[in-house]
């Protein structure tokens, strides 16, 4: 399928240029999706952040490289980014759990990562509740901070972010001002044209605000709304069926529009929430 070519060609582009610095930007492009939903989608279907992946074929094939007498640690180090032998040998270490300059010795075991090829694999035993809606643009309110690069990091920052709201009143703030749909509590993902990503707790509204929010104008899409309950895992485990069980033979793929989780409930260990994935016709 063309959706799964594009994320091989993703990985090809890659390996291409594993030894120079991985634009981020550039595969995404090859995939044809925005940097955060090709960081996402690979996430989910690898099992392993983009990031991770990329530092393991880096030890694996510098690990190889070492296997050879006439080549020098720090020469392999330089190779594959590494300007600190100390930095090196730690993330030799933490891929292979020996030193680099064990390797030189033989007979040590090595971990070996190929790349990664995807491919359609029969799944979905269990039913995926959804309906697709298309919403004109809508504005939300709410706070917002800037998301890393690197989408593993905004694991701890996203969390962070709904405690502190939690604490000091935010959220039933929020709450009080909501007068537009989606009806509830927000967490989006959402992009500038400038491919800066930020992520808000929000709520539809048309109400005026002052200097301690911020708003954005989501634009208009077409979404596939899925449904759920449980925790902040359960959503987790939702949104990873979504791209690796409904989205690759849906007949849809990402579109350019932010990811919306709907809090419908503010029970934090039996939730009741809404999925929305922007997608589009291939």
């Amino acid at each position: 399928m063309e959706w799964i070519e594009r994320l091989n060609k993703a990985i090809n582009y890659i390996e291409e240029h594993i030894v120079e610095e991985i634009n981020y930007e550039k595969v995404a492009k090859v995939a044809c999706c925005t940097t955060y939903h090709f960081q996402r989608m690979f996430a989910y279907m690898a099992n392993v952040p983009l990031s991770e992946y990329i530092r393991r074929r880096r030890m694996s094939l510098a690990a190889v490289e070492l296997q050879d007498s006439e080549k020098k640690i720090i020469d392999v180090a330089l190779k594959y980014g590494y300007t600190s032998p100390t930095a090196f040998n730690r993330a030799f270490q933490n891929i292979h759990g020996v030193a680099p300059s064990l390797v030189k010795e033989g007979g040590i075991v090595l971990r070996a990562y190929p790349p990664i090829s995807f491919k359609i694999t029969i799944k979905g035993a269990d039913e995926m509740n959804y309906r697709i809606e298309k919403k004109e643009a809508f504005r939300i309110i709410g706070v917002a901070q800037p998301l890393h690069k690197e989408i593993e990091k905004n694991f701890e920052i996203v969390p962070q972010m709904w405690q502190k709201a939690a604490i000091d009143g935010t959220i039933p703030k929020l709450a009080a001002m909501m007068d537009g749909q989606p009806s509830g509590l927000l967490g989006v993902s959402a992009c500038n044209d400038e491919e800066e990503w930020k992520y808000f707790i929000a709520v539809a509204s048309t109400r005026p605000i002052n200097d301690t929010l911020e708003e954005y104008i989501v634009p208009a899409s077409t979404w596939a709304v899925f449904s759920g309950g449980g925790t902040n895992q359960s959503i987790q485990e939702l949104e990873q069926r979504i791209v690796t069980e409904w989205l690759p033979t849906s007949g849809y793929e990402y579109a350019n529009a932010p990811d919306i989780e709907v809090y419908l409930n503010a029970d934090s260990q039996n939730a009741k929430y809404e999925v929305w994935i922007p997608v589009e016709k291939k």
